[in-house]
């Protein structure tokens, strides 16, 4: 019997959420996903903020005016944007459609109000949220940055709490006691649903090939 010759199995691309209350170590998951996965890629957002020293326009965010951003919501730019810490911060939808339509997996770093809106936008994603240890561990590590002041810390810390009662609204969750641990577990996340069914086209056409 001759060896079955079917069409190559494909996949889409998806759309990987990434949520945490600030200084749960979320940036530095992300980075390390990015670092182990070629296929991924990080949506770069479009912010309010001023740049910070270190940080490059187009590549760590697109750093924009209060009056620029309020005509890229009324163009109907983004698929989801929240205020964070009174800015704003925006995910372009050009940038995820080009990103999925050649084949890659992509990588939001947005807040549970983002995510709300882009479940809405695309059912098809994929939520996790990382929490701390604890909060005592929390406040610690920002206190560590060296950046806020007492008062900032405080918000943060009150935000935090606010932030981590969305947690059940996210497919996993996972407690970043260890980076390294949390990024392994976060990258065997989407290592399977790359692998679900509904993502793999031209599975169906192999299938026959085997079944007849």
């Amino acid at each position: 019997m001759a060896e079955p010759n079917p069409e190559p199995i494909q996949r889409r691309g998806l759309l990987y959420v990434l949520s945490s209350p600030s200084g749960a170590g979320k940036s530095t998951i992300a980075r390390m996903l990015l670092a182990a996965e070629d296929e991924l890629t990080l949506s770069v957002s479009a912010t309010t903020r001023p740049m910070r020293p270190g940080e490059t326009d187009g590549k760590d965010y697109h750093f924009v005016s209060n009056d620029q951003f309020d005509a890229m919501v009324a163009n109907g730019e983004f698929l989801e944007w929240a205020h964070v810490f009174d800015r704003r911060y925006g995910t372009l939808k050009s940038e995820v459609d080009k990103t999925l339509a050649d084949g890659r997996d992509v990588l939001l770093d947005i807040d549970w109000q983002g995510t709300q809106q882009l479940k809405q936008v695309d059912p098809d994603i994929v939520r996790v949220f990382i929490l701390p240890p604890s909060l005592e561990e929390l406040e610690s590590r920002l206190r560590g940055r060296g950046t806020d002041s007492d008062e900032v810390i405080a918000g943060r810390m009150e935000r935090a709490t606010a932030e981590i009662s969305h947690w059940a609204e996210y497919d996993y969750v996972l407690i970043n006691d260890a980076a390294e641990i949390c990024a392994a577990k976060a990258r065997a996340i989407l290592e399977a649903e790359r692998l679900r069914r509904s993502r793999r086209t031209g599975l169906v056409d192999f299938v026959r090939t085997l079944t007849g």
